[in-house]
């Protein structure tokens, strides 16, 4: 439980302080990890606070109670990873309690499987949805999520959820939340944003009225590119549980090592975000300048469609960003024969700065014409800035784009 003393501290003391000095046993300063898998019972149906591991875990509770904290939910499911979260809004779309004795569909919920989804979202996410829509478990449904008519036209059917991504990925186009979340919530959907491009400490979708917050755990809350994790956020108390049985049954629970080294890394979310946007924003420049750059995409720059937006939402640009070259697919060859000091790796918000290519990388999945439908040219290449001296970031870009020269 949250201490009284930090109800009102700043989400960056909250985060370095949730769970800090709770030990009765042994007055350990930081919270300790429980690797064991079960759980004593003080007697014959004289059943503890946990018993399994897979159901309830200390460690998970503590990184769990943080993540909720820094969104503003009600609770919050650690799962195995972003994926992982995600699935599990697809059990409930009927919103009927499992834990109940005689689980009934919730009478106001669609009578309907209908999920709304961004066509430019996440490579893999798009791969599990195309596979639940196959099983028949969900219908799904591509729309621009910036096109406000479309998004209408698509939730003027019978709609379960509405999934948002801002930014996304990795074209770093931003929607107004507020108005999006209210439009999919007048048409009788339940919305989810993923909220993994900015994390909690520039972004708080609940606060617009988002239903659910679905996080990668494994990006900028971890922060070390060393654990993969998820989380599911539930802004309605009446939520959390159900999503907890769910993950509990299908067995998504973060394991005790991984919600350990997440809670590790989340205590410094904040100060790792500062230093690497600062950094982003200097690099966007640089790239905004160069000759052989078409175009760059980050919401810090004036030039970004939705900048004022940024500046209205968020509480940062961020520090992931595109840029298509000029020179196309060849050109990105070149670039990537001779980048230093940007591993050539997929994945985001570690400390380590990394450079991708989303049609052959992390958007694989997707078609050649979903691809370009979502606006990812073969020229396109993906940034995450990590926390390295940005002059020797734009130093090692600088001498990989000369040879376009």
């Amino acid at each position: 439980m949250t201490k009284d003393y930090l109800k009102d501290a700043s989400l960056q003391t909250k985060v370095i302080n949730i769970g800090v000095d709770t030990d009765a046993a042994h007055g350990s300063v930081m919270p300790p990890i429980y690797l064991s898998t079960n759980f004593s019972f003080e007697g014959l149906g004289k059943k503890r606070t946990y018993d399994y591991a897979r159901s309830g875990n200390p460690t998970r509770e503590i990184i769990a109670e943080v993540i909720a904290e820094l969104e503003g939910g009600a609770g919050a499911v650690m799962t195995a990873s972003g994926l992982a979260a995600l699935d599990l809004l697809w059990q409930d779309l009927d919103r009927a309690n499992p834990i109940a004795p005689a689980a009934t569909p919730d009478p106001t919920a669609p009578k309907s499987k209908r999920v709304v989804v961004p066509h430019d979202c996440y490579g893999g996410t798009q791969r599990l949805l195309n596979a639940r829509h196959k099983q028949g478990l969900i219908e799904c449904v591509y729309v621009d999520q910036s096109d406000e008519a479309a998004l209408s036209a698509a939730l003027a059917e019978p709609t379960a959820l509405l999934l948002l991504e801002t930014p996304s990925n990795p074209l770093m186009r931003l929607i107004d939340l507020e108005k999006l979340i209210k439009l999919g919530q007048d048409a009788g959907a339940r919305v989810a944003v993923d909220n993994t491009f900015l994390s909690p400490a520039l972004q708080n979708p609940i606060t617009f009225g988002a239903d659910y917050v679905v996080h990668s755990t494994t990006k900028y809350i971890n922060g070390h590119s060393d654990v993969i994790g998820g989380a599911l956020v539930c802004a309605h108390a009446a939520d959390v549980l159900p999503m907890r049985w769910w993950a509990n049954c299908v067995g998504a629970t973060a394991p005790a090592f991984d919600s350990y080294m997440t809670l590790r890394g989340v205590r410094t979310l904040f100060v790792r975000i500062k230093q690497a946007q600062e950094s982003a924003q200097a690099v966007a420049e640089y790239l905004h300048n160069h000759p052989a750059v078409k175009v760059v995409h980050y919401p810090g720059l004036p030039s970004h469609p939705q900048h004022d937006l940024a500046k209205r939402q968020q509480k940062g640009p961020g520090a992931m960003m595109s840029f298509e070259l000029a020179g196309g697919l060849e050109a990105v060859k070149t670039v990537f024969e001779d980048i230093d000091l940007f591993s050539l790796a997929e994945s985001l918000g570690g400390v380590e700065s990394l450079i991708v290519h989303p049609g052959s990388m992390t958007h694989a999945a997707m078609s050649p014409e979903a691809q370009a439908t979502a606006g990812i040219a073969p020229g396109l290449v993906r940034l995450s800035i990590g926390l390295e001296d940005a002059a020797d970031l734009i130093k090692a870009l600088d001498k990989a784009l000369g040879r376009l020269a």
